[in-house]
Formats: C-alpha cells, sequence, structure tokens
C-alpha cells in the first residue's frame, strides 16, 4: 500500500516535474522576416508548426546554478521538432547539472508565413542568444558562459550559428554578442552537400532547387574559421538516418583551424540515440569536456 501512495503520488506530481518555470516569446513586437497568417503553433511532444518562436526556461534548483546556459535545440528535419524527447528531456538533465537551459521552439521552415524561409531558423536561434546574454543577471548566468546543443536538423541550426555568428540577422541595436561560447551537437546534420546531406532536411530549409551557392553557404564543414567556438560532436556509426560523414567532416574541419573540439562516436546506436538511452549514459563525457574548456566550474 505505500509503494501504491508513492506510485500514486509520483503520477501526479511528474506532469509538474515537466513544466518550465517560465515561456518567453523571442520577440516582443513584429516578427521578422514574417508574413501575416492566422496560423498558430501546434504543441504536443512533436511539435509540427511554429509561427510565434519561445523559449522554454529550465533554471537549476535554487543555490544549485553554477553559472553555465545552454540554448537546447531539437530536431526533426525542419519539418518537426522533437520537442519532448530532445528539448524538454534534455534541458532538464542539464538543470540538474546545475546549468540554465533554454529550450528554443524555433520557426520551421515555411513559405506560407515567412519571407525567407532559409534564414528564419537561424534568426530565432540568434535571438535566443541574445535574449539569454541580456538577461544573464537575472537567471544568474555568466554571460560568457552561454552555449548551445543542437540535435539533428537542430545540431545543423546550432552548427550554422556557430559558424555565421559574425552577421545579425536580427535587429541588434545593442550589439550583444551573438557567438556562442560553445557548441554540442548530437547526431548533427552539418553539411548540405550530395552525398553527405540529410536531403529531407536540405530540401525543407533551402528547397528542393536550391542553388551551388546556397549549399555551400550551409554546409557548415565548409564556414568554420578560427574564430568558431569549441565544440563537442557525439554520432554513432551505425546511423542509417544522417551519415556520420557530417560529424566526421565537422571535426575535420575544426581541427584544422585549431579550434578546440572532441568527438565520441559510438559503434551502434542509431539515429536519434539520446530519446532510447539514459542520459547517463552520454552526458558524463560531454560535462566532463566543459570542464575542460573551462565552461562549467
Amino acid at each position: 500500500m505505500k509503494f501504491l501512495k508513492a506510485f500514486l503520488l509520483g503520477a501526479i506530481l511528474c506532469p509538474l516535474a515537466l513544466q518550465a518555470q517560465d515561456t518567453l516569446k523571442l520577440y516582443t513586437g513584429a516578427i521578422p522576416n514574417s508574413k501575416a497568417t492566422t496560423l498558430t503553433n501546434t504543441g504536443g511532444g512533436q511539435v509540427r508548426r511554429v509561427t510565434t518562436p519561445v523559449l522554454e526556461i529550465y533554471l537549476p534548483e535554487t543555490g544549485k546554478g553554477n553559472g553555465t546556459a545552454v540554448v537546447v535545440i531539437p530536431g526533426g528535419s525542419y519539418k518537426v521538432l522533437s520537442y519532448s524527447g530532445e528539448g524538454v528531456r534534455t534541458a532538464k538533465e542539464f538543470a540538474k547539472n546545475g546549468i540554465a537551459a533554454f529550450v528554443l521552439k524555433y520557426r520551421l521552415p515555411d513559405d506560407a508565413f515567412m519571407v525567407d524561409k532559409t534564414i528564419g531558423p537561424l534568426q530565432d536561434a540568434q535571438q535566443a542568444l541574445k535574449i539569454v546574454r541580456e538577461n544573464a543577471a537575472k537567471w544568474g548566468i555568466d554571460a560568457n558562459r552561454v552555449g548551445i546543443a543542437g540535435f539533428s536538423a537542430g545540431g545543423h541550426l546550432a552548427s550554422t550559428l556557430a559558424t555565421h555568428f559574425q552577421k545579425a540577422y536580427i535587429d541588434n541595436a545593442n550589439n550583444t554578442n551573438l557567438r556562442p561560447d560553445f557548441c554540442i551537437v548530437v547526431y548533427p546534420v552539418v553539411s548540405m552537400q550530395d552525398g553527405v546531406t540529410h536531403k529531407d532536411s536540405r530540401n525543407n530549409l533551402l528547397g528542393k532547387d536550391a542553388s551551388k551557392a546556397l549549399i555551400d553557404e550551409y554546409s557548415n564543414e565548409l564556414k568554420v574559421t578560427a574564430q568558431t567556438p569549441p565544440t563537442y560532436i557525439t554520432h554513432t556509426g551505425d546511423d542509417k538516418l544522417v551519415d556520420v560523414d557530417n560529424s566526421i567532416f565537422y571535426y575535420e574541419a575544426l581541427r584544422k583551424n585549431n579550434v578546440p573540439t572532441e568527438m565520441h562516436l559510438y559503434p551502434k546506436g542509431g539515429h536519434g540515440f539520446l530519446i532510447g538511452w539514459a542520459p547517463d549514459r552520454w552526458m558524463p563525457n560531454m560535462l566532463t569536456w566543459l570542464k575542460s574548456i573551462n565552461m562549467l566550474k
């Protein structure tokens, strides 16, 4: 009976534990690069449309924060967002480890309500980083320890933010630094090149008739410089959806530009292993790496 009572209490409290402490709209005024629309956001674990991008905030327990923050970018081929599995679940694990986490519900590319769908996700990622930095004191964050973590197509968006920060695609009157201090990519799409890319992700972001110039612009392994932030990469060798060469090519580009980087390749696990694995199977190596680059106190 005691076990039953404990189980029922846990079932009652569990949904509350999944709630973010706060949800913020990314833009207080007009959303840039948007067309007028009557469409609205869809919800659930798989988000299929975002017209109003938001940040969900998961802060560590009082007194347990270490000042590091991360914007969490779920994937889904730029068609959906694996919001619960890659977004909320990951954010909660970061928070348990003292890291403030902000789940980004970004606009999925759509000509129906976007002027230029190729830059919409990047605008939202830049705006998310900007908001976290500008509110660092409010959330007990060190503004110089704000990074990003992206999964699958979210890994493409994270690596895009990490390699395209020199140009602001949003209003940035305060000249806030748009360069992440670190980047974590998990089974990421990185390249848009034939033979390497995940074609659905490329088609959804760039269109089926994308020019070579556009494909090269968003092949992030070609955009790495010495200023690209330190990067942690993890993938599986048996990934049948997003070829592990995306991670390998990105690692090589980072290494050749002397960017601090670490890569962990697992032989098995397939695509989306994060959802099926316990967090302690892959996160400890990443947390150790954050400490090694002085991003986690």
